[in-house]
């Protein structure tokens, strides 16, 4: 008959949670591993004030950029010629495609501004965030709504009667510049949108890899957890032959 073998020795269970216990050399009451990874309340009402404040500043710059587009849609935008026989005033091309394209001209610019605007918002900030997103975007859009109005406004008058009578019967016209597809208002802040979103996805930080990485966690240099396997069968006490 043989010996039992000699049970191993089973780790309690304070040997089985040392790695809550901080590392030697280590400041007592220090908080247990993975507690510094959730945000506190106060850091985050520290960084709402900034965050306001650097969307306003977007939706503030971004607005004003609505007058440089503006006027690019007066320079670029086909017009439409008119003619006046002293009784009435006919389009003097009527096949022409000159009424839609003043849409086409705003929607071309508003994705050009959309993705210009968005690519400078990120490389200035380098950051996403809702707030930073939303004063993009409340921007884009009053960035359109002041193109169109400047637009309309410095362009050729919308009395078409009185510009008639004045340039005279038989002499071509242009007629003011015009909206009919209102939809194109949303072509900056779609544009932007979307480019800024893609390019904080590709490019934008990585909030908590650096945690991760600092604290232990994962990544090189890692301590390795404490091995609590029992040992195995092999390294037991010799058995007495019988």
């Amino acid at each position: 008959m043989t010996a039992p073998l000699t049970p191993p020795n089973r780790p309690s269970s304070d040997d089985h949670h040392d790695w809550r216990k901080p590392a030697p050399g280590g400041e007592p009451g220090a908080a247990p591993y993975g507690s510094h990874l959730a945000p506190s309340p106060g850091a985050d009402r520290n960084e709402l004030p900034a965050d306001v404040r650097r969307a306003g500043v977007v939706a503030a710059v971004v607005t004003v950029a609505g007058v440089l587009m503006g006027l690019l849609w007066l320079w670029l935008a086909p017009r439409v010629p008119l003619v006046s026989d002293s009784t009435a005033v006919f389009l003097n091309d009527s096949e022409g495609e000159e009424a839609i394209g003043a849409d086409g001209t705003f929607a071309l610019l508003g994705l050009a501004f959309g993705a210009v605007s968005a690519g400078l918002v990120f490389w200035f900030h380098r950051r996403g965030g809702i707030l930073l997103t939303l004063g993009l975007a409340v921007g884009s859009v009053l960035g359109s709504l002041l193109a169109w109005q400047l637009g309309t406004r410095l362009g050729p008058t919308s009395d078409v009667v009185a510009h008639a009578r004045e340039v005279g019967k038989g002499v071509v016209f242009d007629a003011p510049l015009e909206m009919h597809a209102y939809g194109v208002l949303l072509a900056w802040g779609l544009a932007a949108m979307v480019v800024h979103l893609g390019l904080t996805a590709a490019w934008g930080p990585r909030e908590f890899e650096g945690e991760w990485a600092s604290s232990g966690g994962w990544g090189p240099g890692a301590p390795s957890a404490p091995s609590s396997g029992a040992p195995s069968s092999g390294s037991g006490a010799p058995s007495d032959g019988a």
